[in-house]
């Protein structure tokens, strides 16, 4: 295995080398760098300042090769050797990469995961309830979110979830002909993608019209979008909920002593959570990766002294019902300092942002900046989210039904397994497979390649830099951008090819 990823270090070494001087040279030749001083007042002097900066006298492939030995510097540790050159504008570009590196990772990051684990989830589910109602609703939402041009999402998204919602916050009456009319939409949803037989279907459709009604009674009648909280009972209800499906998807519900670990790891936050409010009053991330880190420590060890024939999946479950306990805390928590940060005065009480990662001017403890990061991350989370899932989504549904025709997963059913542990163990685990490589080159694709979504956003991230870069014939940021969104791409390449020996055994390479 070791000599494995040396090899495949050592190509894509070469590879990053090789298309490194292309794009360097193809850039160097898009045009003239100097076009915008010419008819300037003072080109006289600004010409021959910017030629000798960017050493615009020097054949443009010698340049690439001083360009390589400051890029070859970064490999020296604590060496200060660094050096990615300069812009035309006389900034260092590893500055500049660090700014627009941070606003990208910010931004893509969260997106992907939820596209990830939605897509990939709804994919999954599609498959097992083939040709179902809920089979056509996943299928009918994914190809719409595979067909959306990403620039008219944005700008939806702006105009309903930020200007329009914004509004509505300023006075959240509903009538009850509407509130209504949207939980009969809902009931009806909820009956299409409902299975079974006309009564199972119609129960559903009732209890998704009456579950609607309830919440949006509940949140307007308790003016919850101004004041939002969680408190005991939520939380109490929401971890029960964890801790009975992390069962089911782990374990199963015949392990009645993981499920009693993992119902006593919610005990065990619902006894923290007031102590843990004091902690929280001067505390930061510190704090909430620590209580991160008890809760999953708690639930683990609840699952190993609950015993059982299986503590593995004792402990699996409790410590999966532990982490999502300590986030609805760490979460009710930012909803105690939402009233704080909405009537702010740069807020004006219109939280929802529609430009920038941060509000200019902002200041305040964790709680409020956390909230203030959250609100200029939503909208642009949410298009890259619905855009990538649909990917994610039809590639999945086509690998799980690929694989539950196998002769293997035939052989586990007829064995008198559980059809969870046959869609669990053996199904799910392989169809992961060829998800692997659409991950990776996503990730890879991501990092550079949400232009749309910054320039809609405002967001001065790796896509707008290496496009203003194009446009200026200014090789060292364009150079900047690719030597990051290469090694990314690579390392993720590596990545995914390390993660198919582990759930295919079939493709592993021996030393």
């Amino acid at each position: 295995m070791i000599s494995y990823i040396l090899r495949r270090l050592v190509t894509a070494v070469l590879i990053l080398l090789g298309a490194s001087f292309i794009v360097y040279l193809m850039t160097a030749a898009s045009g003239d760098p100097l076009w915008d001083l010419y008819g300037n007042p003072n080109a006289q002097q600004l010409i021959p300042a910017r030629v000798e900066a960017l050493n615009l006298d020097t054949p443009p492939v010698l340049r690439y090769f001083t360009w390589l030995g400051g890029a070859a510097g970064c490999l020296v540790p604590f060496a200060d050797t660094c050096s990615l050159g300069v812009s035309r504008d006389g900034q260092e570009v590893t500055d500049l990469l660090a700014f627009a590196m941070t606003q990208t990772i910010m931004l893509v990051t969260v997106g992907t995961i939820l596209a990830i684990v939605v897509g990939i989830t709804l994919g999954i589910v599609s498959a097992l309830r083939q040709y179902s109602g809920l089979d056509y609703g996943i299928t009918f939402f994914t190809f719409l979110c595979f067909s959306l041009p990403s620039f008219w999402l944005a700008v939806l998204l702006k105009e309903i979830v930020a200007i329009q919602f914004n509004d509505f916050l300023q006075d959240p009456v509903m009538s009850m002909g509407t509130i209504a009319l949207i939980s009969l939409v809902a009931g009806a949803i909820w009956f299409l993608v409902s299975f079974g037989q006309m009564r199972t279907r119609l129960l559903m459709g009732l209890l998704g019209f009456a579950v609607t009604f309830g919440i949006i009674y509940f949140v307007l009648a308790t003016n919850w979008l101004n004041h939002p909280f969680l408190g005991i009972p939520l939380i109490a209800l929401t971890g029960i909920l964890v801790a009975v499906i992390a069962t089911v998807l782990i374990s199963g519900l015949r392990n009645k002593r993981a499920l009693y670990a993992a119902l006593g790891t919610v005990v065990v936050g619902l006894i923290i959570y007031f102590p843990v409010q004091y902690l929280f009053a001067d505390g930061g991330l510190l704090t909430v990766l620590l209580l991160t880190v008890v809760m999953i420590g708690v639930g683990v060890g609840a699952g190993f002294l609950a015993g059982g024939y299986d503590r593995g999946q004792g402990a699996r479950v409790a410590g999966v019902t532990g982490f999502f306990v300590a986030l609805l805390i760490v979460l009710a928590r930012f909803m105690l300092s939402w009233p704080d940060y909405v009537n702010w005065s740069h807020i004006r009480g219109r939280p929802i942002a529609t430009a920038n990662s941060a509000t200019p001017g902002f200041t305040g403890d964790f709680w409020t900046t956390g909230l203030d990061r959250f609100t200029h991350l939503l909208l642009p989370t949410i298009c890259l989210t619905l855009l990538a899932l649909a990917s994610y989504s039809r590639y999945s549904r086509a690998s799980m039904l690929e694989i539950m025709g196998q002769d293997y997963i035939r052989t586990a059913r007829a064995k008198g397994l559980s059809e969870r542990t046959v869609v669990m163990r053996h199904a799910f685990r392989n169809a992961l497979i060829p998800l692997a490589t659409l991950v990776a080159f996503d990730i890879g694709g991501l990092i550079g390649g949400a232009i749309i979504t910054e320039t809609v956003f405002a967001f001065t991230g790796m896509g707008q830099l290496f496009v203003h870069a194009v446009r200026n014939v200014d090789p060292n940021p364009v150079m900047g951008v690719f030597l990051v969104t290469g090694i990314v791409a690579m390392v993720f390449n590596l990545i995914a090819d390390l993660v198919y020996s582990v759930l295919d055994p079939r493709v592993r390479v021996k030393s």
